[in-house]
């Protein structure tokens, strides 16, 4: 029981209880109400277990019992077709990721002759650990966590999942997705050792984050867009794990399951607040690159000294130039939006909040590292971190030109022509399920 696993139990703990409140309420009355709760009982129960896992059978016990439950949860409505067909492929997907974790623990314990967590990480300390049998160990934990998490191009099951309680959804998306992040952070010090994993993971990550944003610009169902949310979030949280930020990524955790969770619960509620909304707000209105300029670097600035001052240093934090970069540009691109609504205390109100949230994310950052550096390596980072870097980069700055270019209203011609194509998520959900219908029961 060390950082990584206190915090992440406190978290799934209280994210279970709030669910299952809520669930009381959701479910009154219904047939399956009990069958319902013996399940996440059961969910949540497997998430805890695999949170406090002392050595890696455990943890691989608990992580298939978190995928059986969820399996069942899926099917809480199992006369519908489209909860059958959802269940069913992420059943699927899941047995990838569950032989890809089960293979790995066996080649470790050839190696090693040992599967707990301590004795592990001492043991790959040593030079003469990096052997063919560890690295390709190192490769198929990346494919479980790719798998667990919904990323490309394993993500298709998540949108399928719009006919599951909204409870279900919350526990999810806040909690169960979060385990592929987990088991990196987990299993760092064996990671940490294959250079060419953290570049797959992290490349597999910035990807999939900048594919499945540009596909939620294009969502009208509430659902489904959280969806598409959530497998973006999940690939910058494993984008992290890739650059070995392993604090940023447990942070990233902790916050996207409270926010998650709250969406998903309150989802209700959207259309009455988009209808108190519309129409008082509209941003059309332009701003000139020296004022956007301004404010970028007045949020690095901003950024960079919150960091300091409480005593972290972005330069040597692995990927600290490339994630905070990546911050600063969405407070900046925030910003000027307001400013584009010409209202001058709204854009001075959300440049406010801006600057807060440097210190507010620079504060929490301080926290959690300090309270699980203690529990992760030396960090190396990955094997062509300029490559990354230009993937992500690329990927980020195409969707701040996209995103501007659609609140914006003066898209071009070929951007309309795309719109119907990235709804439908550039149609792999459905080729995947023509190549392996059968496969998946469907």
């Amino acid at each position: 029981l060390d950082g990584v696993a206190s915090l992440m139990l406190t978290l799934v703990s209280f994210v279970g209880w709030v669910i299952c409140q809520y669930s009381i309420r959701y479910l009154d009355g219904e047939v399956a109400q009990g069958s319902y709760f013996r399940w996440t009982s059961l969910t949540l129960a497997a998430v805890c277990l695999m949170v406090v896992a002392g050595n890696l059978i455990m943890f691989l016990m608990a992580w298939v019992m978190t995928s059986l439950g969820l399996h069942q949860l899926l099917l809480h409505y199992c006369d519908r077709a489209a909860a059958q067909r959802a269940a069913w492929a992420k059943f699927t997907i899941s047995r990838i990721g569950d032989g890809a974790l089960l293979t790995a623990t066996v080649l470790l314990y050839s190696q090693f002759r040992t599967l707990e967590f301590a004795e592990l990480f001492v043991s790959v300390g040593s030079p003469a650990s990096i052997t063919v049998e560890t690295q390709i160990a190192a490769f198929l934990l990346v494919i479980g966590a790719i798998t667990k998490s919904a990323q490309f191009p394993f993500h298709t099951w998540l949108p399928q999942t719009m006919e599951a309680p909204t409870p279900v959804s919350a526990l999810m998306h806040a909690g169960i997705v979060n385990a592929g992040g987990y088991l990196m952070i987990r299993t760092s010090p064996i990671l940490s050792l294959t250079p060419w994993a953290l570049t797959l993971l992290a490349i597999v990550g910035g990807v999939t984050a900048c594919y499945a944003a540009a596909v939620m610009l294009t969502q009208t169902s509430v659902k489904k867009s959280l969806a598409y949310s959530t497998i973006a979030q999940m690939g910058f949280m494993l984008l992290q794990c890739g650059l070995e930020a392993y604090s940023a990524a447990m942070l990233h955790i902790v916050a996207h399951s409270l926010y998650k969770a709250h969406a998903f619960l309150s989802s209700g509620s959207v259309i009455a607040d988009r209808a108190a909304t519309s129409g008082s707000l509209s941003a059309t209105g332009r701003v000139s690159w020296i004022a956007v300029s301004a404010i970028g670097f007045s949020q690095v600035a901003l950024l960079s000294t919150s960091l300091v001052s409480f005593g972290i240093n972005p330069i040597t934090k692995p990927g600290g130039l490339l994630l905070g970069g990546i911050f600063c540009l969405a407070t900046t691109h925030w910003v000027g939006q307001s400013m584009r609504t010409g209202i001058r205390s709204l854009w001075i109100h959300t440049l406010t909040i801006a600057g807060g949230l440097c210190v507010v994310y620079a504060a929490s950052y301080a926290a959690v590292d300090r309270f699980i550096t203690a529990s992760l390596p030396v960090a190396g980072g990955p094997e062509q971190f300029w490559l990354v870097a230009g993937v992500v980069a690329t990927g980020f700055l195409g969707l701040l030109v996209l995103q501007s270019a659609l609140v914006s209203g003066r898209a071009a011609v070929f951007l309309n022509k795309w719109h119907i194509h990235a709804s439908n998520g550039f149609y792999l959900e459905s080729t995947l399920r023509r190549v392996f219908g059968p496969l998946l029961n469907t």
